[in-house]
């Protein structure tokens, strides 16, 4: 019998691209509200536990990839559905590249920004979500974009 994962052609160049460019743009916004808030609290020397600026910093970031995604489809669309599509987006997908982003800034810099982390921290945001979102895309049509 066929698993779900072998029912589809994982050799779809355009689809690739396609969920390459849909994660970059999430990407982006998950980035901006992250590094801002661990940025804030290194900044302004805040003694707070890290395990909690870690989940302030996912929130934020699922938030402004949120309002970055509105803001994007709100020149297809109109802004309530813009946010409702933004709102659907696959939050699995979302948490998984917060997750991996912080964890790499976790393991490689103690959970401090420093401009080396920066890139293994996008790398990991980029590639821990991109196989799903190519799946979703593949499989059932579904992009954020």
């Amino acid at each position: 019998m066929m698993t779900l994962l072998q029912s589809v052609s994982w050799s779809c160049k355009p689809t690739w691209k396609k969920s390459s460019v849909n994660t970059l743009w999430c990407l982006l916004g998950c980035s901006i509200g992250d590094f801002g808030t661990i940025l804030y609290f290194q900044i302004n020397q805040i003694a707070f536990p890290l395990i909690w600026i870690m989940t302030l910093a996912i929130i934020n970031g699922l938030i402004t990839s949120i309002m970055l995604e509105t803001f994007i489809l709100s020149r297809q669309m109109h802004l309530r559905d813009a946010f409702k599509t933004a709102i659907g987006m696959s939050l699995f997908s979302m948490i998984a590249m917060e997750l991996a982003m912080n964890i790499v800034d976790v393991v490689f810099a103690g959970g401090v920004l420093v401009w080396w982390v920066i890139p293994l921290m996008l790398i990991a945001g980029f590639l821990t979500p991109l196989p799903y979102n190519y799946f979703r895309l593949k499989k059932y049509g579904l992009a954020c974009h």
